[in-house]
């Protein structure tokens, strides 16, 4: 089994598993935030939308400047779920198309000349691209939780599937 074959289908399913928790955001709820330090339910769930497609970017690219990112407007959750499934598939097709050889070079995160991070893309797509989803997906459990929104199974079912 090839490394794009591991990776492959542990996105297939952790991707849709961020899916289902995305699609139970609510927008009426979108400036919300648990703390002052804390992220909007809006920042923390665009940022959650747009992590699906660092595989992708990480395969078929040399590096992501934030000073020249983009970001999308996202102004309702069709628009959150419209960006994760985008990025899903950039990163399955990329992933799907990659040898064992490409996730050796090096990718560079930066903003203009800061750089952030350097690694072999193997690296960067398990803790940037895959890590990094799971951690803030775990987030966004509790701010449903506090908001009382039920929230879906990922591992089996949840408290609220009965």
């Amino acid at each position: 089994m090839t490394l794009s074959d591991m990776l492959s289908k542990e996105v297939e399913q952790e991707f849709a598993n961020t899916r289902k928790i995305l699609e139970r955001v609510p927008a009426d709820k979108f400036d919300w935030s648990p703390h002052q330090k804390s992220m909007s339910l809006k920042q923390l769930a665009s940022h959650i939308a747009g992590l699906a497609s660092f595989g992708g970017l990480m395969l078929t690219t040399d590096e992501l400047d934030f000073a020249q990112a983009k970001r999308p407007e996202i102004n309702t959750v069709e628009d959150l779920l419209k960006l994760h499934d985008e990025g899903t598939k950039k990163t399955t097709a990329a992933l799907k198309a990659a040898k064992d050889s490409d996730y050796e070079k090096e990718w560079v995160m930066r903003h203009g000349e800061h750089l952030i991070m350097k690694m072999p893309v193997k690296d960067f797509i398990r803790k940037m691209g895959m890590n990094h989803i799971y951690h803030h997906r775990a987030q966004l459990g509790v701010y449903l939780r506090l908001l009382d929104v039920p929230i879906p199974g990922t591992y089996g079912p949840s408290a609220d599937d009965k």
